[in-house]
């Protein structure tokens, strides 16, 4: 059996009719930038984060670079951010002049660990963005908690993490602001290049959509110093049509982790785990096992693809100057691996991956 890692054409045969017309109705108008689609799904989806505001952009990267320019950080300022997580997170900040000062990861969570926060907090600290990582939510009580006594703002990276939800309070919502990456392989993915900015703030959303459209507030009045950050309105169309499937296929993603965590539990492999109250969305299955690269190199013989998220932290990248030792990143690091998983996964598929491990693991 051949199980891909991610399979979107799947996805697309499942709502081949809507899209489709979601497509035709934006070529029959030649409506290709702004108008009533994107505007559409930018106040679809605030609503689905539950916040007031939402401003489409390119992609996620250029969406925290967006929020850290609103909210004014730039040179001799620092943010802390995960040490473990994707490269974008930390060089936004670098693109905006700023320092990322890195804080380790919890080690059964791999989200940023709220308990190592303060002793990274200097005078010139402004902001934290933690990393709702996999599909699962850092723990935003108690980061907003340190950030209010150290008068910090926050940044919820949420780009793994679409519907994500605390107590049943989205991910989104609790911090300044908020980022959010439209990747086609993401929780809600488009066909290309997306992200968005979201907060309850409108003052911090009009600097974004100022910056985000070559600082324009109204046609010609440029009034800052901008970027052309557009999601186009294909894609607008798309991400609006799939964003109504949106909970049904987490509810599904859900069923896929608890089938591996059923038929994983009684091997000698780390699962993903999250604290009461915290809901995973699982963008990612990252399995830890110090047999990964074996294990990988067997699940492929046996047709099943895999991926390593990522293979670095950051602070072994070269490109961030730090001093602190991260002893969970670096442990972790050569231990993780990640699963097939998306909605449209068969129970006959998931068997055969569980069925796969328990056979290398038998053998060793």
């Amino acid at each position: 059996m051949e199980i891909p890692f991610v399979d979107l054409k799947a996805q697309y045969q499942s709502i081949k009719p809507d899209i489709d017309h979601a497509i035709q109705q934006v070529l029959n108008h030649t409506a290709f930038v702004g108008g009533e689609w994107l505007a559409a799904f930018e106040k679809n989806f605030a609503a689905f984060v539950q916040v007031p505001f939402c401003v489409s952009c390119a992609n996620g990267t250029d969406a925290i670079e967006i929020a850290l320019e609103a909210l004014g950080i730039g040179a001799n300022d620092e943010v802390l951010v995960p040490a473990y997580t994707w490269v974008s997170t930390a060089s936004a900040v670098s693109r905006v002049g700023a320092t990322p000062v890195l804080v380790d990861v919890h080690p059964q969570y791999y989200t940023l660990d709220e308990q190592q926060i303060e002793s990274k907090i200097t005078a010139k600290t402004k902001a934290i963005i933690p990393v709702h990582f996999y599909g699962l939510p850092a723990n935003m009580p108690a980061i907003m908690a340190i950030a209010k006594a150290h008068n910090l703002r926050v940044i919820e990276d949420c780009a793994q993490a679409h519907g994500a939800t605390i107590n049943g309070q989205p991910v989104g919502s609790f911090g300044d602001m908020a980022t959010f990456s439209f990747y086609p392989g993401k929780n809600l993915g488009a066909y290309g290049d997306g992200g968005a900015v979201c907060t309850s703030d409108a003052t911090y959303a009009e600097k974004a959509r100022t910056i985000a459209r070559l600082g324009q507030q109204g046609k010609h009045n440029h009034v800052a110093i901008g970027r052309n950050s557009r999601l186009d309105t294909l894609q607008a169309a798309i991400l609006d049509v799939k964003l109504r499937h949106l909970p049904t296929w987490t509810a599904q993603r859900q069923q896929v982790a608890q089938a591996y965590e059923q038929g994983l539990v009684s091997l000698p492999v780390q699962l993903p785990g999250k604290p009461t109250g915290f809901e995973h969305v699982y963008h990612l299955y990252v399995i830890q096992t110090p047999e990964r690269d074996a294990l990988q190199d067997f699940l492929k013989e046996q047709g099943v693809q895999t991926q390593i998220h990522y293979p670095k932290p950051l602070h072994a990248l070269g490109i961030f100057k730090q001093v602190s030792e991260y002893p969970v990143a670096d442990a972790m690091a050569p231990k993780l691996l990640s699963l097939p998983m998306y909605a449209e996964l068969t129970n006959a598929q998931i068997a055969y991956i569980v069925q796969a491990i328990c056979t290398f693991f038998s053998r060793q």
